[in-house]
């Protein structure tokens, strides 16, 4: 197993036990992470007519800051969910998006601090900023929202994978 992957899977508190000051973060290949520039990946939430996340693998790798541009174009609200992810993300901020007057895209509101689920409603738009701290796959993105026939929409098919690497 090579240094990083053995690496990512220490936790930031562990960082002190290596001489770290507190406080400090490691990008691969080293870095400030507050003066990266965020990589962009978009998933949309349903269609009109399916439930189902496009695309329903996302990759990321760890140490690299990521703006996750969650859209639902669809009529139903759903959930993004993934306790994998979720724990192996350090989060920076989640924003809600909407659109002035003029028609321009402007943030709502910002949340901080760690994140578990975003519900994201009809034709709305939410984004999660987050640096990925440790590897893995995690095949537990879903969508749990019950549709008109009882099932979640998970069991209609709005599942996903996540890979760290």
């Amino acid at each position: 197993m090579g240094h990083t992957k053995a690496f990512g899977r220490r936790s930031l508190a562990g960082l002190a036990l290596l001489g770290a000051p507190a406080g400090t973060a490691f990008a691969q290949g080293g870095g400030d992470l507050s003066r990266q520039a965020p990589i962009e990946v978009t998933v949309t939430l349903g269609t009109p007519d399916h439930h189902r996340f496009e695309p329903a693998q996302l990759r990321f790798r760890t140490g690299l800051l990521y703006r996750l541009v969650l859209r639902n174009p669809s009529q139903v609200p759903h959930y993004f969910t993934s306790e994998g992810l979720a724990a192996s993300v350090w989060t920076r901020k989640a924003q809600v998006m909407g659109h002035s007057a003029a028609g321009q895209p402007m943030v709502l509101a910002e949340i901080k601090g760690a994140l578990r689920e975003i519900e994201v409603y009809p034709g709305q738009t939410a984004e999660w900023w987050f640096v990925p701290v440790q590897a893995g796959r995690f095949t537990d993105l879903r969508c749990e929202i019950r549709a008109a026939d009882g099932r979640t929409h998970a069991e209609h098919g709005m599942r996903g994978e996540v890979v760290i690497e």
